[in-house]
């Protein structure tokens, strides 16, 4: 206790929350103490409070039991606020590596992104964390909330990030799906269905000994390649154990090829898992003496730039790497407005160049 300057006694402190008697009139709990006492985050809180979406029943009963037990009434001023939208969405994107960044996948989500949010009054912001250093960086970002929702490219099987994106209450849409992760609002291109096209285009060429090279088989979409590559070589009943994994940049591909060869010498075709794995894979075949399509046919997946500078010139599963991103920033947009959508499998189909050529019935 202590003198106020009127000579009256004074609390040096507030009364516990424990202790405050929801009849008590100068008793007035804070939107903290709510939290609280319904065992939930401040931001779930306000949420529930304000009837905003993205709050599970159980949450919104407990907060607002606990508010009528407190008898807490909420500041207007504060419900005005966080009835508002911030005005910003973050892209999450769990790589700090210089050669992520120049790679045209990523230019191209960018892209589409931007598109969809020039409908809007959202400002993108970008966050790049690596998987160990970036955690501390995207708590603090997401619990400041100082964005609306919450995009994040895919991420591996076990990086440390998905328990920091997947705590938060704000909406939040995935690029892509995670190796054993439900996800349940994403984008997705149909990466199992445009490996079975590629490979199925190298069999009609009448190529029987076909190997694969495979991206880090801790993606989501690494493995629905190799899936797709193995399942039409399944029909024709033959191995896909050919393969050697790679990083999706152009040395690892360089290094798959190699390997690939030295194993199988006699091998006549290749299905590869990105383009810029393929382009490698086609210079160091003609390093060896292989022509390609001649001796070996090459399809890839992406249909980037490269696919048209290669020599020769790139087959490969063309993928709606735009439409990933522009589909991605619309369902945020539907979350961020209460709706609750769908997730979203894009189309591929397979663009025929000329590493692996179209046959002509009766050749």
């Amino acid at each position: 206790m202590q003198d106020s300057p009127t000579g009256r006694r004074q609390s040096s402190g507030s009364q516990p929350a424990s202790l405050r008697s929801p009849h008590d009139p100068q008793s007035k709990p804070s939107l903290e103490e709510v939290a609280l006492r319904a065992g939930v985050s401040r931001s779930a809180a306000s949420r529930a409070l304000n009837n905003a979406p993205h709050v599970s029943p159980l949450k919104r009963e407990a907060v607002l039991r606990a508010a009528q037990e407190l008898g807490y009434v909420p500041n207007a001023t504060a419900r005005a606020l966080a009835t508002n939208k911030v005005g910003s969405v973050v892209l999450v994107v769990s790589n700090e590596e210089p050669a992520f960044f120049a790679d045209p996948f990523f230019s191209q989500i960018i892209v589409g992104i931007t598109t969809a949010l020039e409908k809007s009054d959202l400002v993108l912001t970008l966050m790049l964390a690596s998987p160990g250093d970036g955690s501390g960086r995207l708590k603090r970002l997401l619990g400041s909330r100082s964005a609306d929702g919450v995009m994040v490219l895919a991420m591996r099987k076990d990086d440390p990030l998905h328990e920091v994106v997947e705590s938060t209450d704000l909406p939040l849409v995935f690029c892509g799906r995670t190796l054993g992760r439900e996800s349940r609002w994403y984008v997705d291109a149909d990466n199992r269905g445009g490996a079975r096209l590629a490979t199925e285009h190298l069999l009609s060429a009448g190529r029987r000994r076909i190997a694969s090279i495979v991206g880090p088989m801790d993606s989501e979409a690494s493995v629905a390649r190799y899936k797709g590559f193995a399942d039409a070589m399944a029909v024709v009943g033959l191995p896909s154990d050919w393969t050697e994994e790679a990083d999706f940049t152009p040395d690892g591909g360089a290094r798959a090829m190699t390997a690939l060869l030295e194993k199988h010498p006699d091998l006549d075709g290749v299905f590869v898992g990105s383009d810029n794995m393929a382009a490698a894979a086609i210079r160091v075949l003609k390093a060896h003496g292989r022509s390609v399509p001649e001796d070996v046919v090459v399809a890839g997946f992406d249909d980037l730039a490269i696919a048209q500078q290669t020599e020769p010139t790139l087959t490969t599963v063309s993928q709606p790497i735009r439409a990933l991103g522009q589909e991605m920033a619309l369902m945020l947009m539907r979350l961020i407005e209460g709706e609750n959508p769908s997730p979203i499998i894009l189309p591929t189909h397979l663009v025929v160049r000329e590493s692996a050529p179209a046959v002509e019935p009766g050749s």
